[in-house]
């Protein structure tokens, strides 16, 4: 999921229960058609630094789509405070677009509604193979065992953005590699008078990205084996202790970050006011902001000893957008075209530049505009030491309310209180009890 959002998502309206029930009007009329077969409405999430930059790097390709297929595509560019509500309205009016962005960790319970086009062999036939796309990114793509509810557009991993001035001011020979490594760094950085590390504590999202690789680095799951919410466990809680302890006790997250939800974190690091910055795919955003390329280093996510890998050592989410069609859209045959238009060489070459992510196709992520040292860390992690959020059907609502958890622990330390573990595991339970019945 992208994390250049305008804003958290925001909680769910209605329970995925319902949008199963209904499944989006596709189910109702058995499949879509091609009744309209010159126009597509797409929803795009907003990848860039503003709506209207998305406006500029989106309309010339639908233009070129236009021209080769005579296909008029209607954008709207929505918001991600906005994003999964309109989505999931759209799964039981039916009145949703041909084509959208879904953040990938969504994937599985937009899945569960029955309103998106499996993708399954003979739909992938068309728009190429299945095997044109990476295994990290295509597992995040629904739940396991089932056809994939989408197709990978924009793959992303987070990694740790450092400024190379501050670093060097403070006698700081290179970036940290652990969590204690950091939290050293820091008192350098503080004495020297500058924000040590961004967060975006109001953000559900960016909270849930971070909690969930904390809780894997402790070793520990939100979710047992079997699916089931297991929000409370020691493991988890010691995790998101350890992450909320970034601002409470280790005092490397300023308090004033508790409030952020709108990047603002990406904006003080872009404008020299902090050191670090855990951020996915973060390039084209702070050269939006004025940031040149030469000004800050890029590296691997800490983990809590050793170098990033798999099990305790994971460092990041996969992250990243899918592209799903709407199965009761009204031009099945051009949504097909579309998806496979965006997910040509050319247009991944064009769409992953524009946004510093990196291509989930293979051959277009082989490019060398693809092999720069950012990149280099980007890729690296997301084929060895990033791990697919929960692909179960009640993802959506695990962010919501766990997101939301964290957000109030930030809260409390802003507001001066003390986060002990018994205040974590107690808000904890109050998500896991939101969780819808299993």
């Amino acid at each position: 999921m992208r994390s250049i959002r305008a804003a958290a998502v925001g909680a769910v309206t209605m329970s995925l229960a319902l949008a199963a029930t209904a499944c989006g009007g596709g189910s109702s009329t058995g499949g879509g058609s091609n009744d309209s077969p010159k126009t597509l409405t797409y929803w795009a999430s907003n990848q860039g630094a503003s709506i209207e930059i998305d406006k500029k790097v989106l309309q010339p390709e639908l233009d070129k789509f236009q021209k080769q297929t005579g296909i008029k595509v209607k954008l709207e560019v929505v918001p991600w405070s906005d994003l999964l509500n309109r989505i999931l309205t759209a799964t039981t009016s039916g009145q949703g677009p041909d084509v959208l962005n879904i953040g990938n960790t969504w994937s599985a319970s937009l899945q569960a509604t029955g309103a998106l086009l499996p993708w399954d062999a003979k739909n992938f036939a068309k728009i190429g193979g299945k095997d044109r796309f990476v295994d990290s990114a295509l597992g995040s793509t629904g739940a396991e065992g089932k056809d994939p509810a989408a197709v990978p557009l924009y793959s992303m991993a987070y990694a740790l953005y450092y400024n190379k001035k501050i670093f060097a001011d403070a006698g700081i020979a290179k970036p940290p590699v652990t969590w204690d490594e950091l939290i050293a760094d820091g008192k350098k950085i503080s004495a020297k008078g500058k924000s040590v590390l961004g967060a975006e504590g109001g953000n559900v999202s960016e909270n849930i990205h971070h909690t969930f690789v904390f809780a894997k680095q402790n070793g520990g799951d939100f979710f047992t084996a079997d699916g089931k919410p297991d929000f409370t466990n020691d493991k988890v809680v010691a995790g998101v202790k350890q992450y909320v302890d970034l601002m409470a006790k280790d005092k490397v997250i300023p308090t004033g970050d508790a409030e952020y939800a709108q990047n603002q974190s990406v904006s003080d690091f872009a404008k020299g006011k902090q050191a670090m910055l855990l951020w996915q795919s973060a390039s084209a955003n702070l050269k939006s902001q004025g940031m040149s390329d030469s000004d800050y280093g890029i590296a691997p996510v800490p983990v809590q000893s050793g170098t990033p890998g798999t099990g305790t050592q994971v460092n990041s989410m996969v992250a990243g957008i899918n592209l799903a069609v709407f199965k009761n859209t009204k031009n099945l045959d051009g949504a097909t075209k579309f998806v496979k238009f965006m997910t040509s060489d050319d247009e991944q070459k064009i769409l992953n530049t524009a946004y510093s992510s990196i291509p989930p196709v293979k051959t277009a992520q082989e490019d060398a505009a693809f092999n720069t040292p950012a990149n280099s860390v980007l890729k690296n992690t997301l084929a060895t030491s990033a791990s697919a959020l929960p692909q179960v059907a009640s993802e959506s609502q695990f962010e919501t309310t766990v997101g939301t958890a964290v957000k109030n622990l930030f809260a409390a330390v802003a507001a001066g209180k003390a986060v002990t573990t018994d205040s974590v595991k107690a808000e904890l339970e109050k998500a896991q009890q939101q969780m819808p019945a299993a």
